[in-house]
């Protein structure tokens, strides 16, 4: 990962500026260059991935324009051979120094060639204007707000713009920024036309996407890692790469000293892959201790978002202080487009389909943003293949009464896809889901609630819960977050739409806790 940040007119607060940029040094610890383009500043703290040398460090210039980009951008390479035909010249192997040919050659259109996951700011000194622009999941993030003299300000995370900005508000995934106004570039949860392949063919295409997804995130110039926590989507991750790389890779998993469940299953994958395998353990009191961290670090009071984050912030923790890796792969997103536990109470493939696109539009407000803070937090890079742009486009469109659990097993057709295949065992690719944050250990979260509980009487809970009009806390547990999250950020609730939860307008779905435990459908999932 790295941090961006631009303040885009004359007159910027230099020490301001840097006070706020510098909130986020961990997402890029190896450089730090902030430009003044005559007309604002633009600042870039570098985590190095991809072109190590020095000739790749931020920002770009290219005339009188400049960028700044987190991002990576796939196949890159032929891009640049054809801007290197069209006269240009490239000084480093970073992939994000196309950005500004390409910006001289395709204006704004060049955010639709992108196959990328990616947060930009450019100026553009012919026209003293700034562009910003984010991926179509919104997979790295970028945030904006206006100061008191209607300046807009852009950066990676929240935490850079409080006391900057009035409201700081998420920069919408598929959209750029130009001459005031935000415009959507791509919708990758729009269908054009339903995909109606039979079953095979379906399932073969997922599996081919996927494999191409994985493979391209394997490119790395640091050293690449896998987060294994015994699940599906985890273990279809690293079984990919092993396959793509052909020697042993890295997997690390974590989980309660008591109760572990990730931890049985993650060592059944990396034993039956051959990976070489680092497990971790983690306390009641170290999840007490790090919870305000947590929440510091996530920008959130999302109660599934911070119970999830907990195990994800200390593995990560462990790894960028015990090793040399610099950018690890997860398996988040599948979740969104191949249904939770939850999805089998759809009453409709309709039903089902618009709960997914709606899940989608929202993941760079909870499942994203967990990976990308709790990893960037400790100077890591995260890689996300289930949210590869053109497997999210194609499953987004199969006719959802496919991805219906029609077939008495949830993700039927991601199982079904690699079925025969030999990359994974039976007892791996057909075990019931687990929640991630149940499935660390149940403990974990009892013991979240457990000091929550202890935390405020329920007169006390009754009176401080109705201070909140957006997103109102209705547990213990949420009034505690919800606490913790505006002493960070002071006012900025808004930022975040609400809490994860199950469709409660759904049958069985009415519930007051997210975890999967609490449904009637949840079975031997997590055993």
């Amino acid at each position: 990962m790295c941090s961006i940040m631009g303040y885009c007119s004359d007159g910027v607060d230099y020490d301001a500026f840097m006070e706020g940029f510098n909130r986020t040094i961990s997402r890029g610890p190896d450089d730090t260059r902030v430009v003044d383009t005559g007309h604002g500043i633009l600042g870039f703290h570098r985590l190095s991935i991809m072109g190590l040398t020095p000739e790749g460090m931020q920002p770009f210039s290219l005339g009188n324009n400049y960028a700044v980009c987190n991002g990576e951008l796939y196949g890159f390479e032929s891009m640049r051979d054809d801007l290197r035909k069209k006269g240009y010249a490239f000084k480093s192997d970073s992939d994000c120094e196309i950005l500004l040919p390409l910006y001289r050659e395709h204006g704004v259109g060049l955010f639709s060639l992108l196959d990328a996951e990616f947060a930009c700011i450019i100026y553009d000194g012919d026209t003293q204007s700034y562009i910003a622009a984010r991926d179509p999941i919104g997979i790295r993030p970028l945030y904006y707000g206006y100061d008191s003299h209607g300046t807009i300000v852009f950066a990676s995370e929240a935490k850079n713009l409080v006391g900057l900005v009035e409201t700081v508000m998420p920069f919408p995934p598929g959209h750029y920024y130009q001459d005031g106004r935000f415009v959507r570039y791509c919708n990758i949860t729009e269908v054009a036309s339903v995909i109606t392949d039979d079953l095979e063919t379906a399932c073969r295409n997922i599996r081919t996407k996927l494999m191409a997804g994985v493979h391209k995130r394997l490119v790395s110039d640091a050293k690449v890692g896998f987060l294994l926590s015994g699940g599906l989507d985890s273990s279809l991750v690293c079984a990919i790469a092993t396959k793509e790389l052909g020697h042993p890779i890295e997997t690390f998993a974590i989980g309660m000293e008591e109760d572990p469940i990730d931890l049985k299953y993650a060592r059944q994958t990396a034993e039956f892959l051959g990976c070489h395998h680092t497990e971790v353990t983690m306390t009641p009191s170290e999840v007490v201790d790090a919870l305000e961290d947590v929440i510091a670090l996530l920008g959130t009071y999302d109660i599934t978002t911070i119970r999830a984050s907990m195990g994800m912030y200390l593995l990560c923790k462990y790894i960028h202080e015990h090793t040399d890796i610099r950018v690890l792969l997860t398996g988040e997103i599948s979740d969104e487009l191949f249904g939770y536990k939850y999805t089998d109470f759809a009453p409709s493939a309709q039903a089902f389909q618009e709960e997914a696109q709606k899940r989608v539009r929202e993941l760079h407000m909870y499942d994203v943003l967990r990976a990308d803070r709790c990893i960037s937090v400790n100077s890591l890079e995260a890689r996300v293949p289930f949210g590869d742009l053109d497997f999210v486009r194609y499953v987004m469109a199969l006719d959802p009464r496919q991805k219906l659990n029609t077939y008495g097993k949830g993700k039927y057709l991601l199982r079904h896809a690699f079925e025969g295949t030999g990359l994974l065992p039976d007892s791996i690719l057909w075990r019931e889901k687990a929640a991630f944050s149940d499935a660390v250990g149940h403990s974990m979260v009892d013991y979240l609630k457990e000091y929550a509980e202890g935390r405020y009487t329920n007169e006390e809970f009754a009176e401080r819960r109705r201070s909140y009009d957006h997103a109102q806390p209705f547990t213990k547990e949420s009034l505690l977050y919800r606490e913790l999250f505006e002493k960070h950020y002071p006012g900025q609730a808004r930022m975040v739409s609400g809490f994860w939860m199950p469709n409660r307008t759904w049958d069985g779905c009415d519930v007051n806790d997210p975890s999967a435990r609490v449904l009637t459908n949840y079975g031997d999932s997590g055993v």
